[in-house]
C-alpha cells in the first residue's frame, strides 16, 4: 500500500464520522457557502499574472517538520502582497498539519483564487470545500476511478467551484474530463518521494491544448519556471521551497522578482 492509499484509508473512517455530526444542509448554511467564488484558471493566465500557487503547509508524510509554528493569516496575506497568483491551503490534519479552520481563518483578508489541497474522494467534501470558502478543489487521478472524478468534478463546477486534476504519469489522462478546470502534473515519484520537473517535461506534448496547465512540486528556481513555460505550462504550485523559510511571503517575493527578471 503507497502512502496515497493508506492516507485515504485513514481518512474514510474520519468522514463518515464527520458525516453524523454535521449535515451537508448544515454546511449549505455556512457563512462562506453563498460567496461569489474567484477562477483560479483566470487567476494563472490573466496578463501580468506571476503563474505562482504559493502553498501553505506545516508537514508532510516526507518532511514531518517544514515549518510547524507556521502562522496561516501571516503567511498567506504575505504570499498575496508577493504576487502569487492563487493559494493553496492543505486541510489534511493528521499527515500534513493542516484544517479546515485555516481556509476559514483567511478567507476575509485574502482576494486571490484559494484551492482546497485535501485528498476528496466524496461528495461530502466538495460541499465542505465550498463551505469553508475555498474556490477550487483538488482531485487525484491515483486514488480515483475515472466515474468518480467525473461525478466529483461536475459537483464542483455545480458548486461553482473549479477542478484542479492532478496526474503523476501520461497514462492517466483517460480520466481527463471537461468539468476540469485546470490541469496538474505532479514531479514527486509517490513511491521513492524523489522530485523532479523533468517529470513535467516528458509529459507536457501529451497534455490537451485547451486547458490551463500546472506543473507541482520540486521548482525551485526562476529558471526552472523559465523552462515549464516553454513547455506550456502557466502555472507552478510551490510550498515547501517557501514554507522551510523563516518568512514565506519574502521567499515568494523574492521568487516572484527573480522571474520577472529572467
Amino acid at each position: 500500500m503507497d502512502i496515497l492509499q493508506k492516507i485515504i484509508a485513514y481518512k474514510k473512517p474520519l468522514l463518515e464520522q464527520q458525516k453524523r455530526q454535521i449535515s451537508i444542509e448544515k454546511l449549505q448554511n455556512s457563512r462562506f457557502y453563498k460567496r461569489s467564488t474567484l477562477s483560479l484558471s483566470e487567476a494563472l493566465t490573466q496578463s501580468g499574472s506571476s503563474g505562482i500557487i504559493a502553498e501553505f503547509k506545516r508537514r508532510s508524510p516526507s518532511k514531518p517538520a517544514i515549518n510547524l509554528s507556521a502562522d496561516v493569516k501571516k503567511v498567506t496575506t504575505g504570499y498575496q502582497q508577493a504576487g502569487a497568483a492563487a493559494l493553496s491551503v492543505l486541510t489534511d490534519t493528521y499527515f500534513f498539519g493542516g484544517k479546515n479552520l485555516d481556509i476559514e481563518q483567511i478567507r476575509s483578508f485574502i482576494n486571490i483564487p484559494i484551492l482546497r489541497k485535501d485528498f476528496i474522494f466524496d461528495v461530502y467534501q466538495v460541499y465542505e470545500a465550498k463551505s469553508i470558502g475555498a474556490d477550487a478543489i483538488l482531485l487525484i487521478t491515483e486514488v480515483l476511478s475515472k466515474n468518480e472524478i467525473i461525478k466529483l468534478a461536475k459537483l464542483a463546477n455545480e458548486l461553482g467551484l473549479e477542478v484542479l486534476l492532478e496526474i503523476h504519469s501520461a497514462s492517466q489522462l483517460d480520466k481527463f474530463n471537461k468539468y476540469i478546470n485546470v490541469l496538474g502534473v505532479n514531479n514527486r515519484n509517490l513511491k521513492t518521494f524523489e522530485v523532479s520537473i523533468e517529470n513535467s517535461i516528458q509529459i507536457a506534448g501529451k497534455l490537451p491544448d485547451d486547458i490551463v496547465k500546472i506543473s507541482e512540486s520540486g521548482i525551485r528556481s526562476a529558471e526552472d519556471v523559465k523552462r515549464l513555460r516553454s513547455y506550456g505550462f502557466q502555472g507552478f504550485l510551490i510550498g515547501e521551497s517557501f514554507m522551510k523559510t523563516e518568512n514565506p511571503g519574502q521567499a515568494c517575493k523574492r521568487f516572484i522578482e527573480q522571474i520577472k527578471t529572467c
